[in-house]
This record gives C-alpha cells, sequence and structure tokens, in this order.
C-alpha cells in the first residue's frame, strides 16, 4: 500500500489522485493543509524537507516529492507512460511546461483569488498572471488542434498533468470560453473511464 500526503483542493495533488483512480490502484490517503502551514510542522519537515505536497510514501519508508516525478514512477509499465522513446520525450516536454510555464501563473491565480483575503497585496500580481496565463491557454488551444490528446494518440500522463489545473482555471479569473479546443479536450478527459473529480 502506498502513501499520498496531500491537499485535495490542490491541482499538483489531484493529478496524483486521478491517475491513482484511473488505475484502480489501492492507495492511502493522508490531507495534509498546506494552506495552512501543514507541510512546515517538524513532523512533515522530517518527511520532505522542502516542506511541500504532493510526497508519495512508499511501504518500504522510501519517499519521492514533486508531483511529475511521482506521476512518471505510477505511471511505470502501464499505458499512460508510452513505451515509445520519443512519445516519453513529448510526454516529459509536455510535463514540464506543466511545471513551468503554465502552473506558476494558473495555478498561483487561483490561488490567490481562492485563498488569499481581496485586500492582500498579493492581488496586485492577478492582472500580469491573467495576461500570461492566456499565452499558456493559447500554446495549448494550438497544440490541440486537428489533435485529441497531448502525446501521440491515446490519453496519458500530459492530458492528466494538464488537466489537473486548467479544469479550475476558472476558478483564477481565466475565462475558457475563447479555447474551444481545450474546452473540448477537457471534456474528452473528463469522460474517460473512472474520473473522478477535484476534491474542493
Amino acid at each position: 500500500m502506498i502513501t499520498i500526503y496531500g491537499m485535495r483542493a490542490s491541482g499538483n495533488c489531484y493529478k496524483l489522485q486521478l491517475l491513482l483512480d484511473q488505475l484502480a490502484r489501492d492507495y492511502r490517503w493522508i490531507d495534509i493543509d498546506s494552506a495552512r502551514g501543514a507541510t512546515r510542522t517538524p513532523e512533515f519537515l522530517a518527511r520532505n524537507p522542502n516542506g511541500k505536497v504532493p510526497l508519495l510514501e512508499l511501504e518500504d519508508g522510501r519517499r519521492l516529492a514533486e508531483s511529475d516525478a511521482i506521476l512518471c514512477y505510477l505511471a511505470e509499465g502501464t499505458a499512460f507512460w508510452p513505451n515509445d522513446s520519443w512519445l516519453r520525450a513529448q510526454t516529459l516536454q509536455w510535463l514540464f511546461f506543466e511545471q513551468y510555464s503554465h502552473e506558476p501563473c494558473i495555478a498561483v491565480a487561483r490561488f490567490i483569488r481562492g485563498w488569499l483575503p481581496v485586500e492582500h497585496p498579493r492581488q496586485a500580481e492577478v492582472p500580469a498572471l491573467l495576461e500570461r496565463g492566456k499565452g499558456v491557454l493559447a500554446v495549448m488551444e494550438q497544440h490541440l488542434a486537428g489533435r485529441e490528446w497531448f502525446v501521440g494518440e491515446r490519453y496519458g500522463l500530459a492530458d492528466i498533468a494538464l488537466y489537473a489545473y486548467t479544469h479550475c482555471a476558472g476558478e483564477g479569473g481565466f475565462d475558457l470560453s475563447a479555447f474551444p479546443n481545450i474546452l473540448e479536450w477537457l471534456a474528452r478527459v473528463r469522460a474517460q473511464p473512472r474520473h473522478c473529480p477535484m476534491q474542493r
């Protein structure tokens, strides 16, 4: 039995729940409210000195942090992780895009608008985040023109990683109606077997 330490409202944690449920794999989930400082306790920092969730813990005590690294580990040997080296490289390309281009604006805008008070100074960051995020969504929109999935001909890790924060981008102030290819892709992801919704 594996254990996931995570915050269910976090897209980085949700992507692991989505993959595990779609793999029909048993796991134990331990809720960690990172928004209230639960990742900064001595107990949690002993598990992950970087003080972040999600965190995977194996039965033998080994631990793995960083959501996309955990995705790759969990998907090894499954249909979600391609056998072909070129398709694997493309998958990694989108995982890096998700963490370094997508998440820093789309997820951060959602966090500021959803978790911080309206008078918080960081609210001033939102207009710039929305502008940057539109550019990120435009890259996705263009890539999805004439294709169903981000990599190859099947649903996989790239789709799971990008779905996690894209499907709730409206909570950060993004209007997805301008991105019809993305909206159709989101619907295809929701229609996948054993799809589970994010818990807010």
